[in-house]
């Protein structure tokens, strides 16, 4: 129902009343403000491989600043998470990793990495083929993401957790044998792992950690068989 304003005290209204074109009033007679832009890892992502600059491991850490452990994680797991041929050229990106998350476990808050890795390419020409099956990924499962149960993401010992997962899964990956493909699953849990993390929601964590659980489960098991194949040939 529409309120009536007594003859002399309303004037002329403009445009921003609630007949007009300017949206809604709040009850002072100002629009509401508009709801802010809901901004995706994805989209940063891919911002900060067309700006200029270096691409390197230190400019990311630069840009991302808090969020760098996460974002880095996508990077440094993406490649093995990836169904492209490698051959363990991936153990150095799982190595660095493994240390990145030993930091976050140890409650470092900024990243320290020697400065021959802080100069390790990420993105560029060579690396296009990779930077675009991970935004793929990454897009992927944003369309199913939004924040849940995010006080989980903000209690003191998150981070140490966060690390934690990311070692064990690193290390699952890292010690998958070179060609067989069993690094891609822990891998990509990882990736999920640090996608739930920037936008903070528990059942994508869950997702990934079940990703990542399935990858070590289906290496031990093809490496009990692999190893049984081995004795019976001697």
């Amino acid at each position: 129902m529409a309120v009536m304003e007594p003859p002399g005290t309303g004037g002329t209204r403009g445009t921003g009343g609630t007949g007009g074109t300017g949206g809604t009033r709040g009850t002072s007679g100002t629009p509401a403000p508009a709801a802010p832009a809901i901004t995706r890892v994805s989209d940063e992502i891919e911002a900060w491989v067309e700006q200029d600059g270096d691409k390197t491991l230190g400019s990311l850490v630069d840009v991302f600043k808090e969020k760098s452990f996460a974002v880095l994680f996508l990077f440094l797991l993406g490649l093995p998470a990836l169904p492209l041929p490698t051959g363990g050229a991936t153990h150095v990106l799982e190595i660095i990793a493994m240390l990145l998350s030993l930091q976050l476990i140890v409650g470092r808050k900024q990243i320290w990495l020697p400065q021959r890795w802080l100069r390790l390419e990420l993105a560029g020409t060579k690396q296009q083929k990779f930077v675009n099956g991970l935004l793929k990924v990454i897009r992927w499962f944003e369309r199913w993401t939004r924040p849940r149960f995010r006080t989980a993401f903000e209690h003191r010992v998150s981070s140490s957790v966060f690390g934690v997962l990311i070692l064990l899964l690193s290390i699952a990956a890292f010690v998958a044998p070179p060609f067989s493909g069993l690094d891609t699953l822990p891998a990509l849990g990882g990736v999920v792992v640090s996608l739930a993390v920037l936008v903070e929601d528990f059942a994508l964590l869950i997702v990934g950690l079940a990703i990542g659980v399935v990858g070590v489960i289906l290496e031990i098991v093809i490496g009990k068989a692999a190893l049984a194949g081995i004795k019976k040939l001697f």
